[in-house]
């Protein structure tokens, strides 16, 4: 939605993340994730007609090609 508002063609995007962290009860679920096949990446396809990212309604994007894994089922840690 940047490169769109921008006029650019889309290319990476980088972040960076402050507390990152995984709770020692849910290291089955991190092994099951890290051990899946990465699947092709959807497209988001935003209405050409919509110029300012804050005109762009839910109804101006659509998404192709989702097809997701299975959620992994964790435990919440408290």
């Amino acid at each position: 939605m940047i490169a769109h508002e921008c006029g650019l063609e889309v290319g990476g995007f980088v972040h960076s993340i402050g507390d990152a962290h995984i709770y020692s009860k849910h290291m089955e679920q991190v092994q099951e994730q890290l051990a899946r096949e990465p699947k092709l990446f959807p497209t988001l396809r935003i209405n050409p007609e919509k110029k300012s990212i804050f005109d762009i309604e839910l109804e101006d994007l659509t998404i192709e090609g989702y097809n997701p894994h299975p959620a992994v089922k964790t435990p919440v840690a408290v």
